[in-house]
């Protein structure tokens, strides 16, 4: 079985989770999902500027409005169970939890104890990070020892 550590920021809709589970054909695939909710250390402006940079301008004046830190806890863990029930219902084993601190020693730990063939670090766009290659798959290519997919996330 094909083991893929899937590090996502918002819940999977129906078409990531039909993208993440045919990427290796017929073969099974598992998955160890990490959800990584909104922290403190999230930049409003960066993510104002991608908005204006992927022309969501009326996404904008919300980028302060979204719970980040302790208040998007709640939120992560449902958005987590939401994603694992979408993957199994698709037929793929799945388990997973939420990373609040040091996201990327968490993703070596799970790669290491999952024995993951891969990761898949699936997220909306962040072009100011990617530039930079401050962005999660940038980061994780260099830490984790297993090829790293940069996918985006659909939208609902």
């Amino acid at each position: 079985m094909f083991t893929s550590v899937l590090m996502i920021e918002k819940p999977l809709t129906s078409e990531d989770v039909d993208f993440v589970t045919t990427l290796h054909g017929d073969d099974a695939v598992s998955f160890f999902v990490l959800m990584q909710p909104r922290g403190d250390q999230a930049d409003v402006l960066l993510r104002a500027i991608d908005d204006v940079a992927l022309g969501e301008l009326d996404e904008v004046p919300r980028e302060g409005t979204v719970p980040e830190g302790a208040a998007a806890r709640l939120p992560a863990e449902a958005a987590l169970k939401q994603s694992l029930e979408a993957l199994r219902a698709a037929g793929s084993a799945a388990t997973g939890q939420v990373v609040e601190k040091h996201p990327l020693d968490a993703l070596k730990t799970v790669v290491g104890e999952e024995g993951a063939d891969e990761v898949i670090v699936m997220t909306a766009p962040h072009y100011v990070e990617e530039f930079f290659h401050r962005d999660w798959a940038s980061r994780a290519r260099h830490k984790v020892g297993v090829p790293v997919l940069k996918l985006f996330a659909h939208s609902e």
